[in-house]
Parts: structure tokens; sequence; C-alpha cells
């Protein structure tokens, strides 16, 4: 992880809810993020993801959500977390192309997408976008 430091658009202190099912992606992802100085909450599957929202809505400030989990997309976690706070910004991620996934109906146009595997500095500069948007 040295070479994040080098990439890092800034870093931050923000809290992010990170949503993976697969426990070594979540580590890594959380490892890179806590590098940048951000706070991570590392959540499984998306019951696990609502219960950590409820629980910190008012500070959690972002939320990464891998777009297919165990019993299904995270579309319905994410519409769930919006009703509770509207202005809760989110980026999804997965495997599949951003384009199948629109094609299947799995996201929508218009949010953030990080294509996985991403490098550091990719996840880097979205999160600081997202956050600064």
């Amino acid at each position: 992880m040295e070479n994040i430091e080098g990439l890092r658009p800034g870093g931050g202190t923000e809290i992010i809810l990170l949503v993976e099912d697969d426990s070594t992606a979540r580590t890594v992802t959380k490892l890179m993020l806590e590098e940048l100085g951000y706070c991570v909450i590392g959540d499984a599957n998306g019951e696990e993801a609502l219960k950590s929202f409820h629980a910190d809505k008012d500070r959690i400030n972002l939320v990464i959500l891998d777009v297919i989990m165990p019993h299904g997309s995270s579309t319905p976690v994410y519409e769930k977390m919006l009703a509770i706070r509207p202005d809760i910004k989110a980026i999804f991620m997965s495997g599949y192309t951003e384009e199948i996934l629109k094609e299947t109906g799995m996201i929508e146009a218009g949010l953030h997408f990080l294509q996985k595997p991403f490098l550091p500095g990719e996840l880097a500069n979205m999160v600081r976008a997202v956050l600064a948007a």
C-alpha cells in the first residue's frame, strides 16, 4: 500500500460504509480506504449494512456498495438508505461492466460506478470526487 500516498488526491477523515460480500475484497478495499485516512465500517451484506446505517446514519458520509450481493442487488438497500437520508452519497462497484448493469436494470444511469478490480488510485479519486460533489 506504499504507493497509495503518491496517488492520493487528498484523502479524508469521513466515515464510509463499505458493503462487499467477498471477505477478501472487503478487507483489501477497507485497508485502502483506511490508508487514505477514512474511517470504514465494513459489512458483508445488505442486512448488516442497513443495521450499520441505522446506527450511524447521521455520521456516515458515503456508502460503497457491491452491486450484486447474496439475496439480490444493492439497489433495494440503497433505496432504503435514501428513504432515511436522501442526501447520502454512494458509489456502486462490480466486476460486471457498467453497461451490462444498466441494461439489466441493476443500476441506473447517473450513479457513480467503479469497475472491479480497481487500483488504489482509482478508488481514491472516485471517493474524493463523490464526497466533494
